[in-house]
């Protein structure tokens, strides 16, 4: 199973990125997924995860009413859109896909891992 993240750059503080995480070996309809992120001298933190339907979406304060998650099953690939980026928002996320269906904040329920790709905003 591989999970590959991408979409990842610099932008401007108040800007837009879409990172997109597409996989294989595994069909992610099945299972939860989630992004996390990880910035310099921080612990990896949950961003967004949502449950094998679609449903069930959850997202960090942090984050809410910015990022919106969603899924393309034909594609078999999860998005992560992200608007009003602030400079807090720097870090290398992650997407993730889960032990079981439903969705969960917690880093151990997710069993697949991508690689990570960086996101830079700038003031």
């Amino acid at each position: 199973v591989q999970l590959q993240a991408s979409g990842g750059g610099l932008v401007q503080a108040g800007g837009s990125l879409t990172l997109s995480c597409v996989a294989s070996g595994r069909t992610l309809s099945s299972y939860a997924v989630g992004w996390f992120r990880q910035a310099p001298g921080k612990e990896r933190e949950f961003v967004a995860g949502s449950s094998w339907s679609g449903g069930g979406i959850y997202y960090a304060d942090s984050v809410k009413g910015r990022f919106t998650i969603s899924r393309d099953n034909a594609k078999n690939t999860v998005s992560l859109q992200m608007n009003s980026l602030k400079p807090e928002d720097t870090a290398v996320y992650y997407c993730a896909s889960g032990r079981a269906w439903l969705s969960s904040r917690r880093a151990q329920d997710y069993v697949y891992w991508g690689q990570g790709t960086q996101v830079t905003v700038s003031s």
